[in-house]
């Protein structure tokens, strides 16, 4: 008899490793301690099968339930609305950073789709919630850091106004991206931006710690921190 996923997801677990996870994300306590390459390797197969019968039946108690969903969608091969659609349903059940970002970065049809899935994005970049804006920012620093929209990317990047944590977060990383694509536009962006000083000054130290960014850009960079009011 085959093992359930939940089944397969239990035997796959170390303790150590759930303790390691729950370290790394404070906001949940529902981590069972599996490793993200036997993750993948789980989705994989399931995405060469029915597929659609496991998203419609799949349990979403634990964290790497609903991290596993995030990667079958994006190792799927379907037809885009579809799997818009099925993108659509998951966003509701990111509930932290490790689920948001590992479900975007498997998004790679947002290459080849790159301004149908900017239209899609919009509501998720206007949100209110605080995972459904993450969302939508890391989309962007992914797939959109390029010649053609960058300078679509900092406007939507200003009007970005929501106090939690981890969104102020995916716009300073977003922006350090930029920055190692352009560097020029990017500052001329941060000389004129909206944001808070708290996200003004994660920008200037994710900037900083980048390892594509040379000394004595690093050195002007730290210059242009904000004072905290």
């Amino acid at each position: 008899m085959d093992k359930t996923v939940r089944e397969q997801l239990l035997e796959l677990a170390e303790e150590n490793y759930q303790q390691f996870s729950s370290s790394l994300i404070p906001t949940i306590h529902n981590v069972l301690g599996v490793r993200l390459p036997l993750l993948r390797k789980m989705a994989k197969t399931i995405a060469k099968g029915d597929w659609r019968a496991y998203l419609k039946h799949a349990d979403s108690d634990y964290f790497e339930e609903i991290m596993l969903q995030g990667m079958v969608i994006g190792y799927v091969k379907c037809d885009l609305e579809e799997k818009l659609r099925y993108v659509s349903d998951f966003v509701p059940k990111i509930d932290n950073w490790s689920v948001c970002d590992s479900f975007c970065i498997g998004l790679t049809v947002a290459r080849k789709y790159q301004e149908r899935v900017w239209d899609f994005l919009q509501p998720y970049l206007r949100s209110k919630e605080e995972y459904e804006l993450r969302f939508g920012v890391v989309m962007l620093l992914h797939f959109y850091v390029d010649a053609v929209y960058l300078r679509r990317v900092f406007e939507k990047l200003d009007t970005v106004q929501h106090d939690g944590y981890y969104v102020k977060m995916a716009v300073a990383w977003a922006l350090s991206v930029c920055f190692v694509k352009d560097a020029d536009s990017t500052l001329e962006y941060l000389k004129i931006s909206s944001l808070d000083n708290f996200t003004y000054n994660k920008t200037l130290q994710k900037i900083t710690e980048s390892n594509r960014v040379d000394a004595e850009t690093k050195k002007r960079i730290r210059a242009m921190k904000r004072k905290r009011s």
